[in-house]
């Protein structure tokens, strides 16, 4: 099927909002217990949002850029990981989830005043394991409800 087609782009965006709720449990709920940090990147969106706009954006704004960016943005990562490199659904999950993990902690984070990686501290791990796990989690789930629609379609 083509990476634009009706069946792949449904079920990419099926696995990018599975992929991005699975992101925001262990965002609160895992992380803490793993690394005693809860990943919050709404902060980070309300203070690039104030840095470019000069806007202040409530923390419920924020999250909701934030989900959304997280599960169609980063669903889209993945789709081009996968259509560029040739690689399988879960390694270009895996290669987009590495670059997005750097983009926020080496690049967006010293953008709003943190430190490079934020000095590879149990939040930069924690964000390691959450960028990555939900990207690969992205493409297993869109492989699967790939092999899926192709089924239906040959019956």
């Amino acid at each position: 099927m083509k990476a634009t087609s009706p069946s792949t782009i449904k079920s990419l965006a099926l696995a990018g909002l599975i992929g991005e709720i699975a992101f925001e449990a262990y965002a609160w709920l895992i992380s803490p217990i793993l690394f005693d940090v809860s990943l919050q990147p709404s902060k980070l969106v309300m203070a690039l949002t104030k840095i470019f706009t000069g806007l202040d954006i409530p923390y419920g704004v924020a999250f909701v850029l934030h989900f959304l960016i997280g599960a169609f943005g980063f669903a889209s990562v993945v789709l081009l990981f996968k259509h560029f490199t040739k690689l399988s659904h879960v390694a270009s999950g895996f290669a987009a989830g590495v670059l997005l993990w750097f983009v926020a902690q080496g690049v967006l984070a010293p953008v709003v005043g943190r430190s490079f990686m934020m000095g590879f501290g149990s939040y930069t791990q924690s964000s390691f394991v959450g960028h990555v796990g939900m990207c690969v989690l992205m493409a297993f789930l869109w492989q699967q409800f790939m092999n899926r629609s192709r089924a239906a379609a040959a019956l």
